[in-house]
């Protein structure tokens, strides 16, 4: 019985290609108690591959959190599917506000110990006490108020491309770094402030609404799906748009427009933009911004120490990373030294 990938990111792109369907791109999560998460991903693996689906899921016993994508005409089939397990029947399905047959070209599915990483070992802390949710309209009159504090959940690298106006954005890599960082800047409004959170499609400020109740905060709301969710009402309601540039999405097309603005740098040479792209060399796979005349300049790499190793034959290549262990482990998304404007 098939519990992996057989085709490569290659072969799945040219099968995707020959035949001919539209595939839609969706995300959705759940805080449920799951006790077997193993049992639960082989089942989620079986029936997903067999209707086509691809895409980044984790299990874990805290719930379920999934990012992917399928063919269109075979929706229905997979949403009747979600609501024969419990806790995802009738669950919100936030649909991409920019859709790309290759956002996904593998499933992956994983067991991890949670679905959003927080360091945090708290017994008494209840993930489902969580904070008040919000549509757009509400979100829109609660961010006006001068009482409410709004805050990004999010890492540095998604804010820098798209935020909301006048929020603040914390300068971190992880979202375990930010909750500590914004109970301390608000510690003395824990009862005067509204604290409004916002992600990308809610599964944050899910888990940081309920931390932050747990911490005395009074008044915690969070934005009802997130940026995806809102975007839709916005358009739906002919709501005003109070979302500035991109939305950073975790998949191959790495952004949505949201607005026109483009509110972010080229981390070269310091131009308007915010298109994301990995530095070409290998061993590096640095996340960062490059207009079009650096990425040709700098044959898409973030330094000419990486442009040089990228122009060695691929062997030698080969060679010189050995020892180094895993890229994402030595350099963090969007810092570098050689990035003279970020």
């Amino acid at each position: 019985m098939q519990l992996y990938n057989k085709l490569s990111a290659k072969e799945r792109a040219e099968l995707i290609d020959k035949t001919g369907k539209n595939r839609l791109t969706l995300s959705f999560y759940q805080y449920a108690k799951i006790g077997n998460p193993q049992i639960f991903r082989d089942h989620l693996f079986i029936t997903w591959n067999a209707l086509d689906v691809l895409g980044r899921i984790y299990v874990a016993h805290e719930g379920i959190n999934g990012q992917l994508s399928l063919p269109a005409d075979r929706f229905n089939e997979f949403k009747a599917h979600l609501d024969t397990i419990s806790f995802l029947k009738d669950i919100r399905l936030n649909v991409a506000v920019e859709q790309d047959n290759k956002s996904f070209l593998k499933l992956k599915i994983k067991v991890r110990n949670k679905i959003v990483a927080d360091g945090l070992n708290d017994d008494t802390f209840d993930v489902t006490n969580k904070g008040i949710h919000v549509g757009a309209e509400q979100f829109n009159n609660l961010i006006e108020d001068k009482k409410t504090v709004l805050v990004d959940m999010r890492n540095h690298y998604e804010s820098e491309i798209g935020h909301f106006k006048n929020a603040v954005t914390p300068d971190v890599d992880t979202f375990r770094e930010s909750l500590d960082l914004i109970e301390d800047d608000l510690k003395n409004h824990k009862e005067d402030k509204n604290l409004v959170m916002y992600c990308t499609g809610g599964i944050r400020c899910e888990k940081a609404s309920a931390y932050f109740k747990h911490k005395g905060f009074k008044n915690v709301y969070q934005l009802e799906g997130g940026i995806i969710e809102y975007t839709r009402q916005v358009k739906e309601k002919n709501l005003e748009n109070k979302f500035l540039g991109q939305n950073f999405v975790f998949d191959d097309r790495r952004a949505e427009r949201i607005s026109d603005d483009v509110i972010a740098n080229c981390h070269q040479c310091g131009t308007p933009f915010d298109v994301h792209t990995n530095c070409a060399n290998a061993a590096c796979h640095l996340l960062f911004i490059q207009c079009d005349s650096c990425k040709e300049a700098m044959e898409n790499c973030c330094s000419t120490e990486c442009m040089e190793i990228n122009r060695l034959p691929y062997e030698k290549q080969k060679e010189l990373r050995k020892g180094q262990g895993n890229s994402n482990d030595i350099f963090k998304k969007g810092r570098s030294e050689a990035l003279k404007f970020k």
